[in-house]
């Protein structure tokens, strides 16, 4: 494969299919992550020092349930995705197998992803902690 000739929104439509986007959305997610934690420590700092309001607002953000659900999603299928490429490594005779793999991975993690929003909803429509 040349470089660059599946960059951008062309690897989307990449051939190699499931392994494939789930080791791009493993990466995003992951970035996701590293970026929720740096403006986190961020806003916390903000509100101890300087700054108060920049840091409330952030708050206010991260209070919300449609930022809750979407932290969840990155979070669960980052550790659950990372779980499956352990496994791989450490048993190299299971990577004939990767496409059930991801499949595995997805049918464990949609279930306890969507239980989770369930509560996260159920949590903001009732209006309890």
């Amino acid at each position: 494969m040349a470089y660059g000739k599946y960059s951008g929104f062309k690897g989307l439509f990449y051939k190699a299919g499931g392994p494939y986007h789930s080791f791009s959305l493993h990466r995003l997610t992951g970035m996701a992550i590293i970026l929720f934690v740096g403006v986190h420590v961020a806003a916390s700092f903000s509100m101890q020092q300087v700054l108060g309001t920049w840091g409330t607002t952030i708050n206010i953000i991260y209070e919300s349930w449609w930022f809750q659900i979407l932290v969840v999603f990155c979070v669960l299928f980052h550790t659950f995705n990372g779980i499956r490429v352990v496994v791989l490594d450490i048993w190299p005779k299971f990577l004939k197998y990767e496409r059930e793999a991801v499949y595995l991975q997805w049918a464990v993690f949609v279930p306890i992803y969507i239980l989770t929003v369930f509560l996260i909803v159920m949590n903001a429509i009732t209006g309890s902690v």
